[in-house]
Formats: structure tokens, sequence, C-alpha cells
């Protein structure tokens, strides 16, 4: 698997696997994270919001650099964002709770590295052999 062709796809699905588990099992995950359900609620839409602007990323068959460049902004201030609400937390939440916040920031910040680094692939440019 090409993946700096793919990752766009990669970035789409998870969020949207993200998205819907959390929505699916809010109050389950209340419970086990002991994070306020608004909360997870907000952050199982803006991964879904994230899944529709990288799935419609990678079905373009022209990709605009700035579109590139957006994703791997929101990606950015997404991990950061996680991060801040894993320290705003601590105190509160479990480890369960913590460990979501911390890997959806490693995830995400990953995410943003690769699409960042790869993206000359991703404005339809070929790829190097």
């Amino acid at each position: 698997m090409d993946y700096r062709r793919n990752i766009l796809v990669i970035d789409g699905i998870a969020a949207s696997m993200a998205g819907i588990a959390i929505l699916s099992f809010t109050k389950w995950l209340q419970d086990l994270h002991k994070l306020p359900s608004e909360l997870l609620v907000s952050i199982a839409l803006i991964n879904l919001l994230y899944a529709i602007y990288s799935l419609s990323l990678s079905v373009l068959k022209n990709r605009l650099m700035i579109l590139v460049t957006v994703l791997v902004i929101a990606n950015s201030i997404w991990a950061i964002n996680c991060l801040r609400l894993a320290l705003n937390y601590w105190d509160t939440a479990s480890t369960f709770g913590l460990l979501h916040l911390f890997g959806e920031a490693i995830f995400v910040g990953t995410l943003a590295y690769l699409e960042w680094k790869w993206r000359d692939s991703l404005v339809n440019k070929p790829l190097p052999s």
C-alpha cells in the first residue's frame, strides 16, 4: 500500500470511525473516561467534520496546496487541543480518558506531519519512483 497516496483516505476513515464510535457509545465512554458527555460529543462531531473534509480532498482530481495546508493546520491545532484537554482534565479523567486524549493527539499530530511531508504528492504530482 502506498501510504502517500492514501493518507487522506486513512485520515478520513479513521476520523469517521472515531466519530461514529464515540457517538454510538457516549454514555459508556463517559463512564469509562470520566469525561463530560458534551466533550465526548464535541470530539465526535469534530472527528466527523475532519472525515468529511479529508475524504472530500481524497476524491478531488486536482487538489490545491492551500487545501492540503488547511488540513495540516487543522490537524495540528486539533492535536494541540487534545493535549490541552488532557491537561485540563488531568485531575478528573480516568487513565482511559487521558490515553484517549493523548492518543488522539499523537495520531492526529502524526497525520499532520505526514500530510505536510507528503504535501507535494497530495496535490496530484507524480510520485518519485
